[in-house]
């Protein structure tokens, strides 16, 4: 067996030896994946092993004394599994709702649950604050409430509840929409009961995707670090904020480096039972049949029920995302609602530089991000060389790191000899590149296992070489993959936080950490004028991108036809 797979490995590589473009493609790629994955996670992790005396295991041996550590990650591993349960919970009754009942307005509706996805991820901490906090809306003008505190557990919960539950229903919607209602029919027929339909058919058809979409909250909510900073407090320690705490508050790089490797654990641990153990679960349940009739397994009260809970969520966002526009316009929340323009002017004038550094770092990193995932999953799908499967594997593994550790990964790895990078243009590009393609590249192979291999290999009979065929034939008909990676790209660099608040300087600042910034110092209005911006921004590139890749595909289309 190790015989035929070196034999295997040789032939590959003589292939490659005949095309010189792709094999240096194909270095190229492996260098970057190791230079901007794989060496800021040892650093990580050998940062942890050391003190100022040399190699140790103190700084663990220090977790485990300390209960502030321990505490830190006992809250990290309740919220976040919480959070997971709830999330889907939410999303999978709106997917439910929306993909397999005849009911009114479901395209407002799914609009409005995906809202958060588009947002800075502590948009809903800042709403929280505008409703519930200690001058809130409701808590004190409402309800005249004194002692009342948003702080602690409950707020963590519900503002990541709000921030990662559209993502549970996002990845939920395919997997209940792909189960034909035709197998409700045929329990239906043989005598068995709406419910028992329900138990013993939909649901074991969709618990992978519940599982899967599970993992990814869970992984989100290990990594979040925006909202457990704003809503957390002293008494609620979590891993992510405490890590950041370290590094800034006491200075003490190999503790939040180890704070960071603990983190790094649990979120790893869930990646790699989403990738491996839950991929071989899977239901056929795509059978070509027509399958286009609403599910028949509710009753008619029961419909408008679900429909009512959808709706009450959707209205809860809706009610979030006003409070922050009506905070955006208003003088001082609490104290005077005044109309003023003033939150704005600050932004476009003190902060302009900072919105325009967001901007520059988005528009940069975007296509970067959007052409490499494509790259990486032509090879990983079209071609065959030694180490395949470990391009892949690196490739997406930033997916599942925290962006506390790959911030610290980053400062640790750029900040010294040979390549010094903090502080400038290029750390916070290729932050946000290699951290945020994973998703562009799952898209792409999944649409290119959807293209006959035999329109490649055409263009390769007729004298293209591999780059060749790569830019003029697969491209234009991957677009659509290509859209979702890179409005997934531009959106997290417009929103990202985690990371990039420990790589941002005085030459390179992002509006998410100014938002941070205008939170901790109560300056609630300034925060949701920037948010404004930044939803708008999102929301404006989103359009242009679609339009873009629009023409793309038509453009592809005429040349094929």
């Amino acid at each position: 067996m190790p015989a035929a797979m070196l034999g295997t490995a040789r032939s590959q590589i003589r292939v490659l030896a005949r095309d010189p473009l792709l094999l240096a493609l194909i270095l190229v790629i492996f260098v970057c994946i190791g230079l901007f994955v794989i060496y800021p996670l040892v650093r990580v992790l050998l940062a942890s092993l050391q003190d100022r005396e040399g190699w140790t295991l103190a700084n663990y041996a220090l977790f485990a004394e300390r209960r502030l550590y321990r505490n830190a990650l006992v809250n990290s591993l309740g919220v976040g599994t919480l959070v997971g349960v709830l999330s889907v919970v939410i999303g999978y009754l709106a997917a439910f709702v929306l993909t397999r009942l005849d009911v009114p307005g479901k395209t407002l509706l799914h609009y409005l649950v995906i809202v958060p996805i588009i947002s800075p991820p502590f948009v809903s901490a800042v709403s929280i604050l505008f409703l519930f906090g200690f001058n809130g809306l409701i808590t004190k003008q409402v309800l005249g409430l004194q002692d009342f505190s948003i702080y602690g557990f409950h707020g963590v919960v519900w503002s990541q509840v709000l921030t990662f539950a559209p993502i549970a229903y996002l990845a939920l919607r395919g997997v209940l929409a792909s189960i034909s209602p035709t197998m409700e029919d045929a329990a239906l027929n043989v005598g068995a009961s709406r419910w028992q339909t329900f138990w013993k058919v939909i649901l074991p058809l969709s618990l992978p995707g519940i599982a899967s979409a599970f993992l990814v909250v869970f992984i989100e909510s290990m990594a979040d670090f925006g909202n457990p900073l704003v809503l957390a407090g002293a008494a609620f320690p979590m891993l992510a904020p405490q890590a950041y705490l370290e590094i800034t508050g006491t200075f003490n790089l190999p503790r939040g480096a180890t704070l960071a490797v603990i983190l790094l654990l649990p979120s790893i641990t869930a990646f790699a039972i989403q990738r491996y153990y839950l991929s071989k679960r899977q239901y056929v349940t795509v059978t070509g049949k027509p399958s286009t009739s609403t599910s028949k397994i509710v009753s008619g009260p029961v419909k408008w029920l679900l429909y009512a809970l959808v709706a009450l969520f959707a209205a809860v966002v809706l009610l979030f995302y006003a409070v922050i526009v009506i905070g955006a316009f208003t003088r001082v929340w609490g104290f005077d609602y005044t109309f003023t323009l003033q939150h704005f002017a600050y932004v476009f004038d003190v902060g302009f530089e900072t919105v325009a550094d967001t901007l520059t770092i988005a528009l940069v990193s975007t296509p970067i991000s959007g052409v490499l995932a494509m790259l990486i999953a032509f090879l990983v799908v079209r071609r065959f060389f030694p180490g395949k499967g470990a391009m892949e594997f690196g490739s997406i593994l930033n997916y599942a790191v925290p962006g506390t550790v790959v911030g610290i990964g980053y400062i640790l790895a750029f900040n010294s000899p040979p390549l010094i990078l903090t502080g400038t243009l290029a750390i916070l590009v290729l932050a946000f590149v290699f951290r945020y393609m994973p998703v562009g590249i799952q898209s792409g192979i999944a649409v290119l296992r959807q293209i006959d291999p035999s329109i490649e290999e055409a263009a390769q009979n007729l004298g293209a070489d591999g780059v060749t065929t790569l830019r003029k034939v697969t491209i234009p008909l991957i677009a659509p993959a290509f859209f979702s990676g890179l409005v997934y790209a531009f959106v997290r660099a417009m929103t990202a936080i985690s990371a990039a608040i420990f790589l941002v300087s005085a030459d390179w600042n992002l509006m998410t950490v100014q938002i941070l910034a205008q939170v901790g110092s109560g300056r609630l209005g300034v925060a949701a004028a920037y948010s404004i911006v930044v939803i708008v921004i999102v929301l404006v590139a989103i359009g242009v991108i679609n339009v873009f890749v629009n023409r793309m595909s038509r453009h592809t289309s005429m040349v094929r036809f």
